[in-house]
């Protein structure tokens, strides 16, 4: 049912990579000519946007259409910690993450390389699940539960799970379940979680896999949704770059807006192409018909425009997570006309 957590390559970069060798191979590359995109993604149907645009080859229609020939590398991380690395080595030139990890990177470089917000991948229903019966909400977590999530501490999931918990036991004890996270890769994860009997008793994940756990353990079920967590549909994960790259890249990061905005309308429009890439391009074993219940969800709503993200930051300016304190949606994303609307 799973796939392992490393790809076969399918372009030049296009293999799972530890940040320890990303960076010792390639870090601190000297600066590219226009016609270079290196972008970094995580696991699961989350990056279906980008899945289509390297399937399509989509980068590289738009930027013949200006007159360049662009060569788009992919590679594949697991963590916001990973890709805020990547991305601050100079590594990558675009990072895929959720917004905590953007927000992160946006307050540590303010005023300096300008990290902002380049895309939405879409609004994706995330899903906190537990093997034990006894865990019906975020309270009756214990001591000895362990909440496996990409990153611990930074990524989207744990601050939603921040968010969750303030609300129940107030501001200042919005990390009590911190304790609780492990870091593992969404693969290895929803694997543990469907066998049963090692120390990881909750995920925090994202489609396939938390779909996937929920058909393959009966004990499995829904503590959490990222939806209810936020007030409604949102944004989790998103795309981020300096600005630098942005300025020095103009028609390098348009061709990829274009490639993005096309690959929305193939994953709304065409539901079965967009399972057929990802299938291909991500050397998937899941059902097929799994994956077509998945991708006809109406939660999903694939759209590059940004949604329900303030919220998120201005809790994690309020405890203390990130020192500016953005007046809106608008401050850590970039000012493209797909992002006006951003909120």
């Amino acid at each position: 049912m799973l796939r392992s957590d490393e790809r076969r390559p399918t372009g030049a970069l296009r293999r799972t990579l530890s940040i320890a060798l990303l960076l010792a191979g390639i870090a601190v590359q000297p600066a590219r000519a226009e016609g270079t995109l290196r972008v970094a993604q995580q696991f699961g149907i989350v990056y279906l946007l980008l899945d289509i645009v390297q399937d399509q080859k989509l980068v590289e229609k738009y930027g013949k259409a200006a007159g360049l020939e662009i060569k788009a590398d992919f590679v594949q991380l697991s963590g916001g910690s990973s890709i805020n690395e990547a991305l601050l080595s100079g590594s990558i030139d675009v990072g895929g993450a959720g917004v905590g990890p953007m927000l992160t990177l946006w307050d540590r470089t303010h005023g300096r390389q300008n990290v902002r917000g380049v895309a939405s991948l879409g609004n994706i229903p995330y899903y906190l699940i537990s093997t034990r019966p006894g865990v019906k909400t975020i309270a009756d977590f214990g001591d000895a539960d362990r909440i496996a999530m990409p990153a611990t501490g930074v990524s989207v999931q744990a601050r939603m799970l921040q968010l969750a918990s303030a609300a129940i036991w107030g501001d200042k004890q919005f990390d009590k379940l911190d304790r609780l996270q492990v870091g593992v890769p969404h693969p290895d994860a929803a694997a543990a979680m469907i066998r049963g009997g090692t120390e990881i008793d909750a995920h925090f994940t994202n489609p396939p896999f938390q779909e996937q756990e929920l058909a393959g353990n009966p004990a499995a079920h829904v503590v959490l949704k990222s939806y209810d967590v936020m007030g409604g549909p949102s944004s989790a994960s998103v795309l981020y770059a300096t600005e630098k790259f942005r300025k020095d890249n103009p028609k390098t990061y348009k061709a990829f807006i274009d490639a993005l905005a096309e690959a929305a309308r193939i994953a709304r429009t065409d539901p079965r192409k967009a399972a057929e890439i990802f299938l291909r391009t991500d050397k998937s074993t899941i059902d097929p018909k799994l994956l077509a219940s998945i991708l006809s969800n109406p939660e999903l709503d694939f759209k590059i425009t940004p949604q329900n993200t303030y919220a998120l930051a201005a809790f994690m300016n309020r405890v203390g997570a990130i020192r500016n304190k953005p007046a809106s949606a608008t401050d850590y994303f970039f000012d493209d006309p797909h992002n006006a609307a951003a909120n």
